[in-house]
């Protein structure tokens, strides 16, 4: 099984901290990267800011494990990290995942 893990980040800096760490420890085979303007409820308040959205690729049985090590490195009190399954996929993207996430 396959995910698609949806992170979010305060900015770049962090976003490409992150996916380096992911990335470099074989959890994800690919990170895109993108800015958004974010929209929240936080302690009883409207906010609004800039963020970067991540998308993760990797495979289910990781999940666990990247959602710790996010959690670890992350600079947000409670970041967004939510798992979303791939239920089906091109066979060779599949398989590049399955070659690339140790």
């Amino acid at each position: 099984m396959y995910l698609f893990i949806y992170v979010t980040a305060k900015d770049e800096e962090e976003a490409e901290k992150i996916a380096t760490v992911l990335l470099e420890k074989r959890l994800v085979a690919c990170v895109n990267m993108f800015n958004i303007k974010s929209m929240y409820i936080w302690e009883g308040k409207i906010e609004k800011s800039p963020e970067v959205v991540m998308i993760l690729k990797t495979k289910a049985e990781k999940f666990k494990e990247i959602r710790d090590e996010i959690k670890r490195i992350h600079s947000y009190e409670v970041p967004c990290i939510c798992a979303i399954s791939i239920e089906d996929g091109l066979r060779e993207f599949l398989s590049w995942i399955d070659e690339t996430v140790g």
